[in-house]
């Protein structure tokens, strides 16, 4: 831990499993104008699940990035993520005898063997709690920032002036303030922002072959109670982030936060937050790390939505047959975990400010409460939804057909891992808070490459 309590520490986050050389020589940039603007010590951390050659090359950007003082660099690949995790959980077993889970199912929740957006996310959480940080912001590996005057937008810029302050005095930071005053006193728990460019998920393709195909399968993350005009809304609204308008000058709101607005690479959130709390572990399913938007905006806690949007882009290993397939069944998963995502949501609206203590701290035992609940949903709607898919891939042909019959066999257990999925979420629930005490404790050892002139920033 860092001994110098005068400074804050605050965590900036590149989880990534691909190739991702720019991005980041973009987010060491970022680190160091936060470093030089705000005067904050900024922990660079990036967590790299790509191959081994794609890590060397990552390492290599690492070492030339030109940080200056008050950025540290934590480049660590799984290796070193897993001896970490297992040295946490271990000391979180030890001094809590109550923790049912057993180790190696922990472990396995943390760091699968296989792509969790919101595993990689609560890896970020827990070593940010270890380097002593009050906040993490995160950035997505395949995602840029936009240029106004010959400068980058950086999106931490709002999230350095608001997050965690109390809202009344983080009302003079932003340019609008139409938070109800009954608020005030609450800490600002989310910053962010959505994106420009291309569609947040890859489906674009299929909008273009067949636009009644598109409707119909993006309407299938609807609730399965919303009627068809509230899906054609749904549908409109979904993966467009902010279109393409370019940035022109800044807008940041001060209010309970418009979530549809905020994308994950776009986000900044309180140690508050994600200590208390963590994402579903949910494996290859996109949009599993989203349910912390929706627990801060019903538990009626304040934040920023600003519009210092994000460039999004697609990397070229989507573009192959296994990445097509691949990606194809994470947005297949997503459909089916909204089964059971949306009775936690609608939990946490009911709930409304009980999900917080007096102290305006958010309770996690509801949350857990109700994912466990949402458990016994029944299956009819997600085999509908299989169904639908089925037969609309094999209308557009082509490598969507083959992706159909690759999927035939493959439903009985897709049905079983998302109802496994937020199972294994409530159990994570339950272990979060020794979890986060036992990462604190932690040592994570040197960092990568400690920022010039700051040598002593260990964590």
């Amino acid at each position: 831990m860092n001994g110098d309590t005068a400074v804050r520490d605050v965590c900036l986050a590149l989880p990534t499993n691909r190739f991702c050389v720019p991005a980041i020589a973009a987010v060491g940039e970022e680190a160091a104008w936060a470093a030089r603007e705000f005067g904050v010590r900024v922990h660079l951390l990036i967590l790299d699940s790509a191959d081994a050659t794609t890590r060397a090359d990552h390492a290599k950007a690492v070492a030339e990035l030109p940080v200056g003082p008050g950025v540290v660099v934590h480049h660590l690949d799984e290796e070193r993520q897993r001896a970490f995790l297992r040295a946490a959980i271990d000391r979180a077993r030890a001094e809590e005898p109550a923790l049912t889970a057993g180790a190696d199912h922990l472990l396995r929740l943390m760091l699968p063997d296989t792509v969790s957006y919101g595993a990689c996310t609560n890896r970020a959480f827990l070593l940010a709690a270890a380097l002593g940080c009050s906040s993490l912001h995160r950035r997505d590996s395949d995602s840029s920032y936009q240029w106004l005057h010959g400068e980058p937008v950086f999106p931490i810029h709002h999230e350095l002036r608001s997050i965690g302050r109390r809202a009344a005095d983080a009302a003079p930071g932003v340019t609008h303030h139409t938070l109800d005053p009954v608020h005030a006193e609450k800490p600002v728990a989310l910053v962010g922002g959505s994106f420009v460019g291309e569609l947040s998920v890859d489906i674009g393709e299929i909008r273009t072959l067949d636009p009644a195909v598109y409707e119909e399968v993006v309407g299938l993350w609807a609730p399965a109670d919303h009627d068809a005009e509230q899906r054609r809304e749904l549908v409109a609204d979904s993966f467009v982030g902010n279109g393409t308008a370019p940035f022109t000058d800044d807008r940041a709101v001060l209010d309970l936060p418009d979530i549809w607005r905020i994308d994950m690479c776009n986000i900044a959130l309180d140690r508050e937050v994600y200590e208390r709390v963590p994402l579903p572990p949910a494996t290859d399913t996109i949009g599993s790390d989203y349910l912390l938007h929706h627990l801060v905006l019903h538990s009626a806690l304040p934040g920023v939505t600003h519009n210092r949007n994000i460039v999004n882009h697609y990397t070229p290993e989507r573009r192959g047959d296994a990445g097509f397939t691949a990606y194809q069944l994470r947005f297949t998963k997503f459909l089916l975990s909204m089964l059971y995502l949306y009775p936690v949501y609608d939990a946490l609206e009911r709930a409304g400010g009980s999900l917080l203590d007096a102290d305006h701290h958010l309770r996690p035992e509801p949350v857990a409460e109700y994912a466990r609940a949402a458990a016994g949903a029944d299956r009819t709607e997600n085999h509908r939804r299989l169904a639908v898919v089925d037969r609309a891939y094999r209308e557009l042909g082509g490598r969507y057909a083959a992706f159909a019959d690759h999927l035939v066999p493959l439903r009985a257990r897709l049905l079983d891992e998302a109802q496994a999925d937020i199972e294994a979420f409530a159990l994570l629930v339950d272990a979060w808070a020794p979890l986060v005490r036992a990462a604190r404790a932690t040592p994570l050892g040197g960092p990568t490459a400690p920022g010039a002139g700051r040598s002593a920033d260990h964590a």
